[in-house]
């Protein structure tokens, strides 16, 4: 018996830090939603108790640094499974990327080995197993669009926003995201996106006040560290996309487009420089 999972990547259409917390992490606001770039994972069981992955991807690890192999490991433990699995994951997410491909990937296993070995554990606690992988992971669980609150884990569903075009840029350079959130400075954040406003633009469905509440406090750090981020957002702007924002803590950039007719001209603009562009919808 097969299965498969798609683990598609996410995009924070706002992101503001509000504190460090007593246990090291960040009081986060976010609103996330996922757009139409996906990994695909084939999970078929084995005889032997062993967790296998495997990729055509050269550059991801295939052991225990894995987040399919650690969320692997987690059920099994957790409820006892004596099989084994084999996990093929077909890469197509950035790595490093601010996409929350990993995430997505840990969360798909969860998904898919939960289906594989009928555990028939509900969404909300496959949430709190993905909450001790990593932050991001509750809301792949479950995808869609949602407003992220603690260090990310507190989810609170919403509608998606009005459909559009999506392009993703990512430079060639990884962005370590602990590295962004340990030189982050709260107090030097001039100015706060607003989670209350970007959720009242999603529900009137306005594309134009979606594009005008984007931001993300963290590009403060990342694009002080990395001038080709301000280079790739600057291009963005200038090719005529309606809003760019880095995602998560980078380095990837995205721009919104509601025209077909501009699609084009932004993703030809950006292959001029940047290999690792894409063109893609948001999942609604």
């Amino acid at each position: 018996m097969k299965i498969y999972e798609k683990a598609p990547a996410k995009i924070n259409l706002m992101l503001d830090v509000l504190h460090k917390r007593r246990d090291g992490f960040h009081e986060v606001e976010m609103i996330m939603t996922m757009v139409d770039l996906a990994d695909r994972l084939e999970m078929s069981e084995l005889p032997r108790d062993t967790i296998f992955i495997s990729s055509q991807a050269g550059y991801i690890p295939l052991d225990e640094k894995n987040l399919a192999f650690q969320a692997a490991r987690l059920i099994k433990e957790r409820y006892d499974v004596k099989t084994g699995v084999h996990i093929h994951l077909d890469k197509k997410i950035p790595v490093a990327a601010g996409l929350a491909g990993g995430s997505s990937d840990a969360a798909a296993t969860l998904r898919g080995l939960n289906r594989l070995w009928r555990l028939n554990i509900p969404d909300q606690e496959l949430q709190e197993l993905g909450a001790e992988l990593g932050s991001d992971v509750p809301f792949c669980i479950t995808g869609g669009t949602a407003l992220a609150t603690g260090r990310g884990e507190k989810l609170t569903p919403m509608p998606n926003p009005p459909q559009c075009w999506v392009i993703l840029a990512k430079p060639p350079i990884n962005v370590s995201t602990a590295d962004v959130y340990g030189r982050f400075r709260s107090d030097k954040i001039v100015r706060h996106p607003s989670a209350a406003k970007m959720e009242q633009a999603i529900r009137n469905q306005s594309f134009a006040e979606v594009c005008g509440q984007m931001g993300n406090v963290l590009e403060d750090v990342t694009l002080k560290l990395y001038p080709e981020v301000q280079h790739l957002k600057d291009a963005m702007i200038r090719l005529g996309a309606d809003g760019v924002l880095m995602s998560g803590s980078g380095p990837t950039v995205f721009g919104l487009v509601s025209k077909e007719s501009k699609v084009a001209r932004v993703y030809n603009g950006l292959r001029g420089f940047c290999k690792e562009v894409y063109a893609v919808r948001m999942l609604t």
